[in-house]
């Protein structure tokens, strides 16, 4: 909503139609829509913003840079408080777009562990996950 001063009176003048999600502000050089892409964007589309690099291996192998994450790969914290460990992935939270990884978590002072949520731009995949037969037609597909 914009606002209006007319005398000292304030009109409220509504806007026609406010996009919430657009594909086009994707390629906009302004960070505020840049922001807006991710926070506002549906979980179908969320789920290419959680991808995380390949490792040397897999990359000479598929011929990609980078992948999405999934449950059951094998990766390498690059980044952080455990950076350096390996582990597989328990829990992809694509609302949130943070990682879940096995055995990184920390205790609570009631002694309760709780796992750490990592961003996947942190991450390395160093083994994929080829459970899925679209995944494996993914990277097939370059």
């Amino acid at each position: 909503m914009a606002w209006c001063i007319q005398g000292c009176e304030y009109y409220c003048l509504k806007m026609k139609n406010p996009k919430k999600w657009s594909k086009s502000w994707r390629a906009s050089k302004q960070v505020r829509k840049q922001r807006k892409f991710r926070y506002n964007a549906p979980l179908h589309a969320r789920h290419n913003l959680i991808g995380a690099h390949l490792s040397k291996e897999l990359r000479s192998k598929y011929k990609r840079r980078a992948l999405p994450v999934r449950k059951g790969d094998k990766v390498k914290i690059l980044r952080g408080k455990f950076k350096g460990q390996v582990g597989k992935i328990d829990k992809v939270d694509v609302k949130k777009e943070k990682v879940y990884v096995e055995n990184m978590a920390i205790t609570k002072k009631d002694g309760t562990k709780v796992f750490v949520p990592i961003h996947p731009s942190n991450l390395l995949i160093s083994e994929l996950s080829l459970d899925d037969k679209m995944r494996q037609k993914t990277l097939k597909r370059k």
